[in-house]
């Protein structure tokens, strides 16, 4: 039984971002409104894009709710919708002006979050076909504003968030160590205020900056843009002298060379372009025509 991912989202989170973006959608009059009024209506959400993993429900319902109207959904999120070149997802019910209210706030979060979703399942689906012991991860590269929306798509796609802001887990990069002076000094410096409860990772560019960050007590070691056959190699060697580290690869990798990148000494690889460049997944919501027999 699959797990409910949007028990981790808090409510509290989902109307305020829910708020937020049909505010910026509808600042004051709806001038539109006028035109279609309170009558209660169905409007139908169609994906046309096949093979789409539906993503981003909650955000979805939580916009609708905002404005009074229900949402029943057709499939359940993290499913495939097949492929059929349409396929009806969900029935929104609601008085007509606030459907349209809705419209396009939800429908620019379900298509962002679906696409996402389905680009993170493809490739977690590559890495388990390749038996790849690791975990294929996103990054930091997320839409201001999105974030929320962004990690919980790649959750619903099946693979790791990595840590979701500054304050999750400590990352010193390059500009960290040259403005420091050193790897080493860095971590201590990083580990005085941390303490226990919060990982270190290191940014290294050599085998060598590697050493340094697991000997300063750094639990994680990114190997920062290396070539797949030369990560491979420095991710042996750290991983016999370090065996408690973990060996993260990051940096140039896409979907079309993930799989150079596997190996049983590398247990995390993370992309940019689980979030950055993503297409989005085409969704529409269609209003059902009144049926011209009923009242006669």
């Amino acid at each position: 039984m699959s797990r409910d991912l949007s028990q981790t989202l808090p409510p509290q989170a989902l109307s305020g971002l829910a708020q937020e973006w049909l505010m910026e959608d509808t600042p004051n009059f709806d001038l539109a409104g006028v035109c279609v009024g309170s009558r209660e209506v169905k409007a139908r959400l169609l994906c046309k894009s096949p093979d789409t993993v539906l993503a981003g429900c909650p955000f979805f319902n939580a916009v609708f709710t905002e404005l009074g109207c229900t949402v029943e959904w057709t499939f359940t999120e993290g499913q495939n919708l097949g492929p059929d070149p349409v396929t009806v997802a969900a029935v929104v019910t609601g008085p007509a002006r606030c459907v349209l209210l809705g419209e396009r706030p939800a429908l620019n979060c379900l298509a962002r979050a679906s696409g996402i979703a389905t680009r993170c399942a493809q490739l977690q689906s590559l890495a388990r076909t390749a038996r790849w012991h690791g975990q294929v991860a996103g990054t930091r590269k997320t839409t201001p504003g999105f974030r929320l929306v962004e990690k919980y798509s790649m959750l619903v796609g099946g693979v790791s968030t990595h840590r979701h802001d500054l304050s999750s887990m400590v990352m010193l990069k390059d500009n960290h160590v040259w403005a420091v002076g050193s790897i080493s000094q860095a971590v201590a410096d990083a580990r005085s205020v941390c303490g226990f409860s919060t990982k270190i990772e290191v940014e290294c560019r050599s085998e060598e900056e590697g050493r340094e960050a697991a000997r300063a007590g750094a639990e994680i070691i990114m190997l920062d843009n290396f070539k797949p056959e030369d990560l491979h190699v420095a991710a042996q060697a750290l991983k016999r002298d370090f065996p408690g580290v973990i060996i993260e690869a990051s940096g140039g990798v896409t979907p079309d060379t993930l799989a150079q990148y596997f190996s049983p000494h590398v247990d995390v690889i993370s992309l940019g372009c689980l979030t950055q460049g993503c297409p989005v997944s085409d969704f529409s919501l269609k209003v059902q025509r009144p049926d011209p027999q009923v009242g006669q």
